[in-house]
């Protein structure tokens, strides 16, 4: 058969998570070498960055349309048509409407439906109640035309369940897992942490500063630890934030003005995937204060290069992180604080989440993801 899979996404420094899966699933697909002819739909900015190791069953297509705009709508679909395509994978719920073609698609999560802030948008209030009510008819569709919905944790399976009333057997798990580049290597880690002017001991936040991430809570406790926990001629502690940087995180660093932290907050910006392992590496622990994850990949990263992880107490990260992380309510600052001192002073406590974060992320890999995606690929052909 052949398999169309929108990967206008691929690669982690385009679309950050959603990229990362999308490359992850098809480089784990090329290594299975399946049975079926993959037709890949890539833009300029990621073609090269795909070469598949069977290039007679993966061949790529230019598909040089924006995300969510009306060439995706209209164009996207006479591609996908003139292709022959027999199934189609979309990886996010932006699927053309117009589209025809049988298809299953990837839910990541279900943030804009329960996350409608004007904080998370730099427009105006009428075009961001016009841009939400097309996003909530676009997931809609893409639940109900599909012949399989792959949610990426139990968690989101329910809440795709709950809000769009699918039938519970319409919707398929498949866990994502941490990149190939992790670990890093021991050595790159005092380079990497001098060449962005990282101060130690440090605790570490990857990811992007949209409003549901909570890094204003982050902050806010951080700002206690400084105040409240921190000792005369004891460590002092710095914070430190990777994420590329945009309108979010230019309004973080006015923030990190407000409660003049400025010398204990430092952005790197974006980073490389190798220079990523190695800032993960030399963290005394990694926070992840969110209010809604979908999955949450950041912090088995950090389990990955031995990081302790504190966690949100909310959405999927219990069942993704299961009892390798110390969890915290995200809406009691307090409590954030004294947790994170508590276990940035404690090598013990650190030390028994290390050991039980590198058992967690064995778990989790991106051939079974693969294998588990091929079948339901399989099973949606045969029920054509």
């Amino acid at each position: 058969m052949r398999i169309g899979i929108d990967a206008r996404f691929f690669g982690g420094s385009f679309a950050k998570g959603l990229g990362r899966y999308t490359e992850e699933l098809l480089i784990s697909l090329d290594r299975l070498n399946p049975p079926h002819t993959f037709v890949v739909f890539l833009r300029k900015e990621n073609w090269d960055l795909f070469q598949p190791t069977h290039p007679e069953k993966f061949r790529k297509v230019l598909a040089q349309f924006r995300w969510y705009s009306m060439q995706e709508q209209i164009q996207m679909p006479r591609l996908i048509r003139k292709q022959g395509i027999d199934l189609m994978h979309f990886p996010h719920f932006n699927v053309p409407m117009f589209s025809r073609t049988p298809f299953v698609v990837t839910i990541h999560d279900l943030i804009i439906a329960h996350y409608p802030t004007m904080k998370a948008t730099t427009w105006g209030p009428i075009v961001y109640a016009m841009k939400q009510l097309g996003y909530a008819t676009i997931i809609r569709h893409a639940v109900r035309k599909s012949k399989k919905v792959i949610a990426v944790s139990q968690f989101t399976k329910q809440d795709i369940i709950k809000s769009f009333a699918a039938p519970f057997d319409h919707i398929a798990v498949t866990y994502e897992a941490v990149d190939r580049s992790f670990p890093a290597d021991p050595s790159s880690v005092p380079l990497v942490i001098e060449k962005f002017s990282i101060r130690t001991p440090y605790i570490l936040y990857v990811g992007n500063a949209y409003p549901h991430k909570n890094i204003d809570g982050l902050l806010a406790a951080f700002k206690m630890i400084k105040e409240k926990y921190e000792k005369p001629g004891g460590d002092q502690y710095h914070l430190v934030l990777v994420g590329k940087e945009d309108y979010f995180y230019r309004r973080l660093k006015e923030e990190v003005k407000r409660l003049g932290l400025d010398a204990f907050v430092r952005f790197t910006g974006f980073v490389t995937d190798e220079e990523l392992a190695a800032i993960y590496r030399g963290a005394r622990l990694y926070c992840f204060p969110s209010f809604y994850e979908g999955f949450g990949l950041p912090p088995l990263e950090a389990m990955a290069n031995g990081v302790p992880v504190i966690s949100s107490n909310r959405s999927c990260l219990p069942e993704v992180l299961g009892d390798a992380a110390l969890y915290i309510n995200p809406d009691d600052i307090e409590q954030m604080a004294k947790i994170l001192y508590d276990v940035a002073t404690d090598q013990t406590k650190r030390g028994m989440l290390r050991q039980k974060g590198f058992e967690q992320v064995k778990k989790y890999s991106w051939e079974r993801c693969a294998e588990q995606t091929l079948e339901i690929y399989q099973n949606a052909l045969r029920s054509r």
